[in-house]
């Protein structure tokens, strides 16, 4: 006898019906798309950047449809009429382009009767002697010169070539300075120096050279219609020319602070290479017009003298000729040296240093 193991049995009516075909399944059946099959894919990739970016298509397999026909060329009497395309953006403007740009023929020619400077009154003031031979005052001018022409030289622009002396205070020696290194300089070969007096309120350089002062600077900047190079005024020493102040407004800030200033200043400097201009200006801490000359300079002088000038005097000054790119120290009335230096005496002087 046998015992079969009993089997649930769900009835017909129990059973579970097939789910409904889908819209896309019955789509399929009716249109006969079960051939189609998807793209395959690779296991792998080549790179990790190709995870990220698709295979660019050979040139090969594009289509001729797709090939792009190549722009037709152009006359330049075809674009007459035609409305402008924006213009490439300018390459940034250096040093040597603008040197590049400087027309050839200086702008302003100095010319007319050069008036005689007594050597004699030159030495009496400590000044330098341009005939009178080596001595400790000329190399040490000479060192000063030579940084200036170098920075001229790297910058190669014709602001370069524009040189402001000042001090933080009056009797600092500023004049003394500016006076030996118009001198010193314009005894450079192919070079001209234009010493202007800048100090409107206390004007000096012309009676410091024995020269009567007439118009100057100053009524160049007030009269629009006044040409620079007639005021300039001649020396007998080679090379060398002085600008004087002329006379005084009150308003003197605000001229230079004019669009006229950078016109002139230009026109002096622009297409003149071997040109140096030299201004003589008002303590920085005591008149405004300092200030205003540094934005129109490439390089300062800031004068310091020994034992008398304090820090604080000159970080202050620093901070008002700041709009001067470069700004060197100058130091005056010193005599000592830690370096034993005795400029001169090799020449057979035996002076006692007393500028650096």
């Amino acid at each position: 006898m046998s015992v079969n193991k009993p089997t649930k049995i769900t009835p017909p009516e129990k059973q579970a019906k097939p789910d409904r075909a889908s819209l896309l399944e019955r789509a399929s059946g009716t249109f006969g798309l079960d051939n189609l099959r998807p793209a395959g894919v690779p296991k792998g990739l080549d790179s990790n950047k190709a995870k990220k970016f698709a295979p660019k298509r050979a040139a090969s397999e594009a289509s001729p449809e797709q090939t792009p026909e190549p722009t037709p060329k152009r006359r330049a009497s075809d674009y007459i009429g035609e409305k402008a395309e924006p213009a490439p953006t300018a390459a940034p403007v250096t040093a040597a382009s603008m040197a590049a740009q400087e027309p050839e023929v200086p702008s302003v020619r100095f010319s007319g009767e050069k008036r005689e400077v007594v050597r004699s009154f030159l030495s009496e003031q400590g000044l330098i002697d341009p005939d009178g031979g080596a001595s400790t005052l000329l190399e040490e001018f000479r060192i000063v010169k030579r940084q200036v022409l170098a920075a001229a030289k790297a910058e190669a622009s014709a602001t370069a070539r524009r040189v402001l002396i000042c001090s933080p205070h009056p009797n600092e020696g500023k004049t003394f300075c500016a006076l030996n290194l118009a001198i010193a300089m314009a005894a450079e070969r192919d070079t001209e120096v234009l010493l202007i007096d800048a100090d409107f309120g206390k004007p000096s350089i012309m009676s410091k050279l024995g020269l009567n002062a007439g118009k100057g600077f100053m009524d160049v900047l007030a009269d629009n219609s006044a040409h620079v190079e007639d005021f300039v005024v001649g020396t007998d020493i080679p090379g060398l020319w002085v600008l004087p102040a002329g006379e005084r407004t009150g308003r003197d800030s605000e001229y230079l602070a004019s669009e006229r200033t950078w016109e002139v200043l230009n026109r002096l400097t622009r297409g003149a290479p071997n040109r140096f201009v030299i201004f003589d200006s008002p303590p920085a801490l005591a008149a405004t017009p300092a200030a205003e000359l540094a934005k129109h300079v490439g390089q300062a002088l800031l004068v310091a003298r020994s034992d008398q000038t304090g820090r604080a005097a000159l970080e202050d000054a620093v901070d008002l000729l700041s709009a001067c790119p470069d700004i060197k120290l100058l130091l005056n009335d010193t005599t000592f040296s830690p370096s034993g230096r005795r400029f001169g005496s090799y020449y057979g002087y035996g002076e006692t240093s007393h500028d650096q």
